[in-house]
């Protein structure tokens, strides 16, 4: 074979071997590109399925948010629904002379019950049980202290409707044994404002920004169809005598209550309340409609340590010498005028923890029958006391509260006496 021959062999299989390993490159790059095709395709269809999977999980957190804003107040609220609450108290009170009446008392023990109905409407009932045994018997008591429902009718104004405390003094609606000093609830607070005060009706509640706060209500009054001039319980407690406490309460007479208490300072608190209205109900004889009206006045100073109070309350009864002129011969007459007011100061002394140690003083002067009309003036300062208070209370928590102290009645010694208790609340 020639040279030439040889040598154009050798190109053509040259150039075939060129063309075969192109063909193979192009066909390498073609099953690479449908390969990627399909991986794409694979990821798209991925995509729209994570996509689908995205949406449902949004709509289902959706009606999970609507159904939790539709159940706001049962969901989201931190509190139950429906809480229990309460306080008590057990007394020992041994007198320096007469030690022969000491005596020991489960003064009180109180269950409450609030239920919320959602975030503006709820229920509050206080249910309480006196010296421990409640029987035709005994001395004890059992008793509706309140009952009623609350309206929040925008954040800063509710309707109260049924049994309430009246906004009236500084214990009368914070009565807990953990919340004032001494065992025993102040005299003042007791004998001229009777605490714990309730009457049935509507009560409007508002705030302002400003540290104001205000009550005024529609509300059942006293009966003094209920007065008994042959009993003592006039002297300790002319108002106290004749509350009605929501038991088939005469209501032909409505009465008025308002407050006002005024927070713009921290640690200051300063207000005064004020019922009136009448207690005849049309069934005195003689037609005659008796007006009763108590007001207080109040104060409470408590800048770190120091617990600084005072409060002076005064009552009256209109025509009570026309009612007493038939009640001369009883040893309880009506007053026409009854007033008291004490100071107090407590300081805390000690604290460790949840133990606090503080000591306290207070002076009260009070006269449930300063005045009595068209009878003589000998009469009217038979209800009259001065009594000292000096003791402490002592806090294991913040609800539970050992107390002593010793009460000094200027005017009445044989009525002085050593007091221990424990109270709680919850």
């Amino acid at each position: 074979m020639s040279a030439k021959i040889l040598k154009k062999l050798a190109m053509s299989l040259c150039l075939t071997g060129y063309l075969s390993v192109g063909h193979t490159q192009i066909a390498v790059a073609q099953t690479d590109a449908q390969a990627m095709m399909q991986k794409l395709e694979v990821m798209s269809a991925e995509i729209a399925k994570l996509k689908a999977e995205l949406q449902s999980i949004k709509s289902g957190q959706q009606k999970i948010e609507e159904i939790n804003v539709q159940a706001k107040p049962v969901l989201l609220n931190a509190e139950p629904a429906t809480a229990l609450t309460g306080y008590g108290e057990m007394n020992y009170n041994r007198p320096t002379r007469n030690q022969k009446d000491t005596q020991l008392d489960l003064r009180r023990v109180v269950l409450g019950i609030e239920h919320r109905f959602d975030e503006r409407t709820k229920f509050a009932g206080e249910f309480e049980w006196e010296h421990a045994v409640t029987s035709a018997g005994d001395q004890g008591e059992a008793a509706v202290e309140q009952a009623y429902i609350e309206h929040a009718i925008t954040d800063t104004l509710s309707l109260k409707a049924g049994l309430m405390l009246m906004p009236f003094g500084l214990l009368n609606e914070q009565h807990e044994p953990s919340a004032y000093y001494g065992v025993e609830r102040n005299a003042v607070e007791t004998a001229i404002i009777p605490t714990t005060w309730r009457e049935g009706g509507l009560m409007l509640a508002g705030n302002s920004g400003a540290g104001l706060s205000w009550n005024a209500g529609l509300v059942t009054g006293f009966d003094l169809n209920k007065w008994d001039s042959t009993s003592a319980a006039g002297k300790t407690s002319p108002l106290g005598s004749i509350h009605q406490e929501g038991q088939l309460a005469k209501a032909k007479n409505m009465s008025v209550v308002t407050s006002l208490d005024w927070r713009g300072t921290p640690g200051w608190l300063i207000g005064g309340s004020l019922f009136t209205g009448k207690a005849g109900h049309g069934q005195i004889v003689g037609n005659i409609n008796p007006s009763i009206m108590i007001w207080d006045i109040h104060t409470r100073w408590a800048p770190g340590k120091w617990d600084v109070s005072a409060l002076h309350a005064q009552g009256s009864i209109s025509d009570t010498a026309e009612l007493n002129a038939v009640l001369l011969a009883n040893p309880s007459l009506i007053p026409a005028k009854f007033g008291g007011t004490y100071v107090q100061a407590a300081y805390k002394l000690w604290s460790s923890g949840n133990y606090q140690l503080k000591p306290f003083v207070r002076q009260e002067w009070v006269n449930t029958g300063q005045r009595f009309d068209a009878v003589g003036s000998s009469i009217a300062s038979d209800g009259g006391q001065a009594i000292t208070t000096l003791g402490a209370n002592f806090h294991i928590s913040s609800h539970v509260v050992f107390k002593g102290d010793y009460q000094r009645y200027a005017l009445n010694p044989d009525r002085n006496r050593v007091n221990l208790g424990v109270g709680w609340s919850f």
